[in-house]
């Protein structure tokens, strides 16, 4: 009866999304409040009855119903109660639900917080919104049913792909989905945008905190997808360039060039355009990033599905939504004329050469995806587009936009002097040729890019660091003063100086970890020892344990530092029976300056064992990196500005020279 029960809540649910598609885009067109109070409703009601179908799968899931297509085929009654609850979305169908879900909450909470809103642009909004989730949700009725019962039902399910079964489950999905989806607003903003042939100051106000939210849930999700790797599959890595991590990466490079455009717009009044357009894009690229995972195209363990019916329908959507909004973009655009002008050197200037980079960085990784995907499709042709091609080109782009970060933030709006802010800035560039020179003495001829990446880090954090000192005016005045300005600054500024450090600590960590990596593969037997930089590890033998729904071979390792013991080291390497698969658990010890990383691989013939072992300096600066990023995006988001909106006087005035009730 529960399946029943949300696959009605489903059909509801799309019945729901019809009218809201309808009804508030009238009352918007009609200025007739009344319509679009019904479009409001309805979004709260559509979120309940998918909240409630979403419940409906997890209680299937949490009881091993294997009545139950979906069950049957992604559980099992032995798996530990946290991997049934997450295993609702490790599949195709759950986790289209789980998107269609986080959908239904943005476009009811447009409903719910937008009432400083304009009332025809909060209607316009929540309408586009409904029509995406109206897409989606006949995807999944009509082609991805999670509730479609079998018959007979089986005694147990297949289970859950073992490297599936991780804490990571839990968290990383969820955070993307709420990144990807996020961006949806701001696509339905635009749209909306474009329909009423406005976008100023107080829709740029509106809209950024919608995007920023949405940005620093995708960065939280990339981080942990990045973490999950790094520790769960046992090849050391944290990102290889995957097409389904690009999938990711792309919609946060343009999501990060809207929320900087963003900024023009409200500040200046200009860009107005070429924010729209990032605004389409950047969703647009988070459907391609869905068509990637659910078309089949890929053999990945990101991908969901398998089924080319899916994967033409959602082509065919993908197509319909980035087709018809480029359409009405290239229709309506030209209305949209900008305001101020801006000199070549100024922050309006530095923010568009941001812009620049960040879609040629994108193009970049958009090219290195489909183009093993385009040529298998004409010629049959297998190639792959690996590290070195996203080295040669991904860096050269990045670099200057780095320079620029570390400048920008100081120049002045309209028109600014340069090489003043460069007279402000000699102490970060001693700072910076300093580490540079260190750097090059320790890496003699080593990697130049180590020097590159030392560089870049250091340049950024002392440059954020030394724009919040100037404009605290710290070192400048009394320190009441300086509490004052601390106190006073808006908290948008400081999230974003903390966003722009967060980038040069990732860089940090990026080039320590990769250029002074120490890397031991070899056989060992009990007795043996390694040394890995300054430690040695010890092999003491293995045991055989069992854990809950799986049997381990675990290694021992003790690891020394000169003549001290200072920590045992058990990396396992785990057979799974539902399904039948072998995975690798690595053991990861993180110390103050890096992590010691261990691999226990397949036993040999000569009784002996295949290890892995590593040392990774400051390599946690990469998470630390990517957490203040997020962190700076949550900051900014708290700014009062962003709370209060547009003033609620002028609009309940207009809305009353509209004829609103």
């Amino acid at each position: 009866m529960t399946a029943e029960i949300g696959q009605f809540c489903m059909i509801l649910a799309l019945l729901v999304a019809l009218f809201q598609v309808i009804i508030p885009q009238i009352g918007a067109f009609k200025k007739d409040y009344n319509l679009i109070l019904f479009g409001k409703y309805a979004a709260i009601v559509q979120l309940i009855l998918i909240l409630l179908a979403f419940l409906c799968l997890t209680h299937l899931y949490v009881t091993s119903d294997f009545s139950v297509l979906n069950v049957w085929q992604n559980s099992h009654s032995q798996k530990p109660l946290l991997y049934k609850i997450s295993g609702v979305w490790g599949n195709h169908e759950g986790s289209l639900l789980l998107w269609v879900l986080i959908l239904a909450i943005f476009g009811a909470a447009v409903a719910a917080f937008g009432k400083s809103l304009p009332p025809s642009l909060v209607g316009r909004v929540i309408s586009i919104q409904a029509a995406i989730g109206f897409g989606f949700l006949i995807l999944l009725i009509f082609l991805s049913n999670p509730f479609a019962r079998i018959s007979p039902t089986p005694i147990d399910g297949n289970g859950l792909n073992p490297l599936l079964q991780d804490p990571g489950l839990a968290f990383h999905p969820p955070f993307l989905y709420l990144g990807y989806v996020g961006f949806s607003i701001a696509f339905s903003f635009a749209i909306a945008a474009l329909i009423e042939g406005k976008v100023d100051a107080a829709w740029a106000r509106w809209v950024r905190p919608w995007t920023l939210a949405a940005w620093s849930f995708l960065t939280i999700g990339i981080s942990l997808g990045s973490w999950w790797a790094y520790y769960e599959l046992g090849w050391g890595g944290w990102w290889f360039w995957d097409p389904v991590e690009n999938a990711s990466f792309m919609p946060w490079l343009i999501g990060t060039a809207l929320l900087h455009s963003a900024i023009v717009v409200e500040k200046r009044d200009t860009l107005k355009s070429w924010t729209i357009l990032l605004a389409i894009l950047t969703f647009s690229f988070s459907l391609l990033g869905t068509f990637i995972v659910r078309s089949g195209i890929l053999n990945s363990v990101h991908s969901f599905a398998s089924d080319p019916g899916r994967g033409v329908f959602i082509l065919g959507f993908l197509i319909l939504t980035i087709g018809g909004s480029l359409a009405l973009y290239t229709w309506r655009a030209p209305s949209l004329k900008g305001g101020g002008l801006f000199s070549p050197i100024s922050r309006e200037a530095s923010l568009v050469i941001n812009n620049l980079l960040l879609m040629s960085a994108t193009a970049t990784v958009l090219l290195g995806t489909l183009y093993p995907l385009i040529l298998d499709a004409i010629s049959g042709e297998k190639v792959s587009v690996g590290p070195p091609y996203y080295l040669a080109t991904f860096i050269p782009i990045m670099t200057p936009l780095v320079i620029v970060m570390g400048i920008g933030p100081m120049l002045a709006w309209k028109r600014a002097d340069l090489s003043g802010v460069l007279t402000r800035l000699w102490l970060c560039i001693v700072v910076t040729v300093f580490a540079a020179l260190i750097t090059m003495f320790f890496t003699y001829r080593g990697p130049i890019l180590a020097v590159l990446g030392m560089i870049l880090s250091v340049w950024l954090i002392t440059g954020a660091l030394a724009d919040f000192i100037e404009k605290i005016k710290l070192f400048k005045g009394s320190i009441n003063d300086t509490y004052k300005r601390f106190v006073n600054y808006p908290r948008s500024a400081i999230g974003g100086t903390i966003a722009h450090a967060g980038v040069g600590v990732l860089i940090f960590g990026i080039t320590l970890s990769s250029s002074f990596e120490v890397e031991k593969i070899q056989s060992v037997k009990t007795g043996d020892n390694v040394k890995v930089g300054d430690y040695i590890f010890k092999f003491k033998g293995t045991e055989n344990v069992k854990g809950p729904n799986y049997n381990a071979v675990r290694g021992n390792f003790d690891v020394y530092l000169g003549e001290d013991l200072i920590l045992n080291m058990q990396p396992e390497n785990r057979s799974f029976k539902n399904p039948e698969m072998v995975t690798t658990e690595a053991a990861i010890y993180p110390r103050k300056l890096g992590d010691l990383y261990a691999v226990l691989g397949e036993k040999n013939p000569d009784n002996s064992f295949s290890a892995r072992l590593y040392y990774k300096p400051m390599i946690n600066c990469l998470w630390i990196g990517c957490l203040m990023m997020a962190l700076g995006g949550f900051i900014s988001l708290s700014d009062r500005k962003y709370r209060i909106g547009a003033p609620r006087k002028k609009i309940i005035e207009r809305n009353t020279s509209e004829g609103a009730v």
